[in-house]
């Protein structure tokens, strides 16, 4: 039987101010243990969903639940939720808040309380965790983006989340950056989290999702693994999102042979994911 973490039914939510709702219903479910990609247009209410799933926004109407409770808006159980559901802004400079990397890391554990040894013991492991030693006692803002993402992320980590929520966490970043972000997260979710990312390269969800979620306007249309959701060209263009590369190449029309050497190439893709 599947296990969810999260849970959106019926969800809707309005910004104040605002005429139009930004999210319309939605109902989505994230499953324990995977690697999920989130994609849309800007706008669909990405965003919003992060927002909401670890209690930053209360909805106007519907029930967001964590492993099958609803979420209690008092501040007790709004801490404990935020230390389960970890969300990681496309931004880092939106999460970063203090003055030194490991003074930014310590943070979230001295706001919770815990004895100094502890957060000395688990700040000292995320350093080595996510080869950040070295720049333990650097200035946040002598740090290059790349490494900013990931000061943000270990931020994030050193609460010991079971969800991590990533939104557009590869936007800016080089090729080299970006892998190396990459091989973080799949370290992070080799350990045991599931995670949710949200992100405009489509390329990058077929090679890294198992489960693929597609927004518009507030609502979810589809859902599935990668190969299940890229092959809805016709509503996937619809939605004015296209498919990846190699999917593209695969509706062009090739030849029987041709068509053998891109699943080759598909194949070595996803093995190598």
């Amino acid at each position: 039987m599947q296990e969810y973490l999260l849970e959106f039914e019926q969800v809707y939510y309005t910004y104040p101010g605002s005429q139009q709702s930004t999210l319309n219903g939605l109902s989505i479910k994230i499953p324990a243990g995977k690697k999920c990609a989130l994609i849309g247009q800007n706008g669909c209410g990405k965003t919003t969903l992060f927002l909401l799933a670890n209690g930053l926004y209360k909805p106007n109407s519907g029930i967001v639940s964590w492993c099958g409770k609803p979420l209690i808006y008092n501040r007790q159980d709004l801490s404990k939720i935020r230390q389960k559901v970890g969300l990681v802004f496309q931004d880092p400079e939106q999460q970063i808040v203090a003055s030194t990397v490991e003074e930014d890391i310590s943070y979230g554990l001295c706001n919770l309380g815990l004895p100094t040894a502890e957060i000395k013991y688990r700040v000292e492991q995320v350093l080595i965790e996510f080869g950040l030693t070295k720049l333990a006692d650097k200035p946040v803002h002598h740090l290059s983006l790349g490494q900013k993402k990931r000061v943000s992320i270990a931020d994030v980590m050193v609460l010991k989340p079971q969800l991590l929520i990533l939104d557009e966490p590869t936007a800016y970043l080089d090729v080299k950056h970006t892998r190396n972000l990459m091989k973080t997260l799949k370290q992070i979710h080799q350990d045991g989290n599931t995670l949710l990312m949200a992100t405009h390269d489509l390329d990058l969800v077929y090679r890294w999702a198992d489960w693929v979620f597609v927004m518009d306007k507030g609502q979810l249309m589809l859902e599935g693994t990668p190969e299940d959701v890229f092959c809805q060209q016709t509503l996937l263009e619809e939605l004015e999102l296209g498919v990846p590369l190699i999917y593209e190449m695969l509706f062009d029309g090739l030849s029987p042979e041709e068509e053998i050497i891109i699943e080759r190439v598909r194949q070595r893709i996803l093995k190598d994911s």
